[in-house]
């Protein structure tokens, strides 16, 4: 017999706790906009956990699954109820700093999850500009061609954002003209030799690889 039968008082707590985290969830989220996702689960239905998410930013959908943090939380009560400041990354390969709450019952049972990812790569090219603004060394340095075919998506982001950050912008904010002329940069420094490198341009600056390969004519 399932233990919550004749348990409406139980169920009506948890449900109201998650209504309650839910009204968090969507403040925190509107507080951020374009910065921070807000995602709640609801650990009573693993498979379609995902109750709410505000500020969308990897592209998940209220009613898919919990992630392997939330798996572990259901599977052990004494799972830390705060994982904070670990590293993350969204599906188009944005680095993110990510924090879990859990949120227990009063039979201390984990029922829900806060999740907030903030997407690092946007504060990435105001901590480059600031650098460059309180920079001393100013010895110009000539940078040798080369053949850039074991370049890392890794390096090629961070060349991506330093460029936008040069415009004190980030890659997907800026014109058409701009994304055009970065393009073509990336391009004459070599760094279309690398693998995937078109795909990975594409996701940073927000266009399809078809625009990259327009862009790059």
């Amino acid at each position: 017999m399932d233990h919550r039968v004749g348990a409406t008082g139980e169920d009506g707590a948890d449900e109201h706790l998650l209504k309650e985290a839910e009204k968090i969830a969507v403040a925190l989220g509107r507080m951020f906009p374009g910065l921070c996702e807000v995602v709640l689960h609801d650990l009573r239905d693993p498979e379609h956990a995902i109750r709410a998410i505000e500020n969308n930013l990897s592209g998940r959908q209220v009613g898919d699954p919990a992630t392997e943090l939330g798996l572990a939380r259901i599977a052990d009560p004494d799972y830390p109820g705060v994982v904070q400041n670990y590293p993350n990354r969204f599906p188009d390969g944005r680095p993110a700093k990510s924090t879990s709450i859990g949120i227990k019952n009063a039979a201390g049972e984990y029922v829900a999850a806060l999740c907030l990812n903030l997407d690092v790569s946007v504060l990435s090219p105001v901590t480059l500009a600031l650098s460059n603004l309180v920079a001393t060394d100013t010895e110009h340095r000539e940078r040798p061609l080369e053949t850039l075919r074991d370049r890392t998506a890794r390096e090629l982001r961070a060349a991506v954002e330093a460029r936008a950050a040069e415009r004190a912008a980030t890659p997907r904010s800026l014109s058409r003209e701009e994304k055009k002329a970065l393009v073509r940069q990336l391009q004459r420094d070599g760094y279309f030799d690398s693998r995937d490198a078109a795909q990975t341009i594409a996701d940073l600056l927000g266009v399809s690889r078809a625009t990259v390969y327009n862009y790059a004519k």
